[in-house]
């Protein structure tokens, strides 16, 4: 039997290229080469395209993925150059420019099938406010907020954050994730300094306040028929979960399941597949969750393209459910080849 080709796509312009990278490595390594051969192409930060390592076998523990250190410019290719008829994408990429919808965009012009939500649903999860409105209408619950766009008086959005919450604050680019350019802020010092960083990574800012909460994840996986995990938790030796300490310094653990009630891990399954099928999702998505001392329950965010590292939530919370690493990746496959023969049909 012949095997299936998995594009795997890395990289990326945003700030998160270099989670983009973990995972990636993480992904080429636990493919089921018996099924798949496997091409990598490398998204630099200038946007060029180009021509990585072919894999028909499990790599080698040292292997490593080209980077924005390593670059081979000879390897150039257009970006149409990744076509490979019958092969499916693996878009692992983070952040702008790669999780909002863009990418998405250009594999359907190409008529690539591909592993994740759709242009919209990514586009709608990518934008922190966007997403917040949906949510708000299917009822869910979330923390207050405000949200402050750039060319609006700041100073006035000071006040209406003064007025409407209360210190600590969570100031937030609209369009990132893994933590990037999210500060906390304990006074208006500390608020106006968290402004001026997120502004440097997006236009559209989100305010938070800040509660006193577990963070517990849920993973979600299929097209129309969803299915849930069990929920997870984050256990953090850190005050702040921030990128660092996502990334870098590895200083948390995962409780897989939570140490938490039936109940609650069931209405944060329902909530998850809720929020889901609000944002029109397919594929996968993890969604994430604040679980206050009091029981209260907050829908924090949905990230359509989850950490895929070996010590990511994602792919621990379904190995939880008896789905391994491998089978995860195979299963995603699948799904997205069935997206893309609906999308085609879809076409009249």
């Amino acid at each position: 039997m012949s095997k299936e080709t998995i594009i795997l796509l890395y990289g990326g312009r945003s700030a998160e290229r270099e989670v983009s990278v973990l995972s990636a490595e993480s992904v080429m390594r636990a493919i089921n080469y018996e099924k798949f051969f496997v091409k990598t192409y490398f998204i630099a930060q200038n946007g060029d395209f180009i021509k990585t390592q072919e894999f028909d076998a499990t790599p080698s523990v040292d292997e490593k993925l080209m980077t924005n250190n390593t670059i081979i410019p000879s390897q150039g290719i257009r970006p149409s150059d990744i076509y490979e008829e019958n092969a499916v994408v693996f878009p692992v990429l983070h952040g702008p420019m790669g999780e909002d919808g863009s990418i998405q965009g250009f594999l359907e012009i190409l008529r690539l099938p591909y592993v994740g939500t759709n242009v919209l649903s990514s586009s709608v999860a990518m934008d922190k406010i966007t997403t917040k409105h949906v949510l708000a209408s299917e009822g869910i619950p979330q923390v207050a907020f405000e949200t402050v766009i750039e060319g609006e008086d700041v100073e006035a959005k000071i006040c209406a954050v003064e007025a409407n919450l209360t210190y600590p604050v969570f100031v937030k680019p609209a369009n990132m994730g893994s933590s990037v350019g999210i500060s906390k802020a304990e006074n208006q010092a500390e608020l106006r300094a968290a402004i001026e960083l997120a502004f440097r990574y997006d236009s559209r800012l989100l305010v938070e306040q800040g509660v006193n909460a577990r963070e517990i994840e849920v993973g979600l996986l299929g097209n129309a028929d969803v299915k849930t995990t069990l929920p997870g938790e984050v256990v953090k030796d850190v005050a702040f979960y921030d990128y660092d300490a996502k990334y870098i310094d590895n200083k948390i653990t995962m409780a897989i399941p939570a140490a938490i009630s039936s109940e609650i891990a069931e209405q944060m399954r329902t909530y998850a597949a809720a929020a889901f099928r609000a944002i029109g999702g397919c594929g996968l998505s993890r969604c994430d969750f604040f679980l206050t001392e009091d029981g209260e329950i907050f829908l924090n965010e949905l990230n359509t393209m989850p950490g895929f590292t070996q010590w990511s939530m994602y792919p621990l919370l379904w190995d939880n459910m008896g789905l391994t690493y491998p089978d995860l990746i195979e299963t995603l496959v699948s799904l997205a080849k069935e997206t893309f023969v609906k999308r085609e049909q879809h076409l009249i």
